[in-house]
């Protein structure tokens, strides 16, 4: 059974989440008092995390940015603001999905069934060169070395990864990372290619990641 952690300080849609997530066969868990959020939300050790963005004694945004330093867990951001300013701020600190209120319950249950489908999938050590890619924990280890990824920055090795030498393309890996062909955001994009270049480089790799003009981008 998969444990979510609901992350919303408005008792009547927490309650009412958490029925519908028990409802559907999840466990459930919360976190109420705020201090030191993101060390619970480490220890709570969920599978997924709903994270309202709107709380009243923190920025949700603020907390999903510290949480990324940690954990790699996946987190679905809820909100009853409709701003692309959001939605772009929450996808590039690492938020794997981003859903407005009020939601239709079944849509809300597809997008969590999907995004732990695609965690899962994901949830093993790949080897690249030397490096060890876990999407477990998000990072690369090279001779004992560690460098911890960002969701953004994993999902984008990981599909340079599932087409090692062959060119990915800027729109291929924008849809990779938001998981919608209407969204595109290329400065983000670029901006995560950079650290993850940075990163790369930090264990002896800086030649990892080739740009190719107008194409993409190669892992080499």
């Amino acid at each position: 059974m998969n444990k979510i952690l609901i992350i919303e300080d408005d008792d009547i849609l927490r309650d009412e989440l958490s029925s519908l997530l028990n409802n559907a066969g999840y466990e459930t868990v919360f976190i109420t008092c705020f201090n030191n959020a993101v060390q619970k939300m480490v220890e709570f050790n969920a599978d997924l995390i709903l994270l309202d963005i709107n709380l009243s004694r923190i920025n949700g945004e603020s907390l999903l940015h510290d949480f990324r330093k940690k954990s790699n867990t996946p987190v679905i951001m809820l909100t009853s603001r409709i701003s692309e300013i959001d939605e772009v701020l929450s996808m590039s600190y690492g938020a794997d999905d981003y859903i407005t209120k009020p939601y239709n319950p079944t849509i809300l249950l597809l997008r969590i069934s999907a995004v732990l489908r695609r965690y899962s999938r994901t949830n093993s050590i790949q080897c690249y060169r030397d490096v060890h890619f876990s999407a477990v924990k998000g990072s690369l280890t090279r001779n004992g070395a560690e460098q911890v990824l960002t969701k953004n920055e994993m999902i984008i090795f990981q599909r340079l990864l599932d087409n090692y030498k062959e060119i990915v393309t800027r729109d291929e890996l924008m849809t990779a990372l938001w998981d919608n062909d209407e969204f595109v955001n290329d400065n983000a994009l670029s901006v995560n290619i950079s650290r993850l270049r940075g990163k790369l480089s930090e264990l002896g790799l800086s030649d990892a990641i080739e740009t190719r003009k107008k194409q993409g981008y190669i892992l080499k």
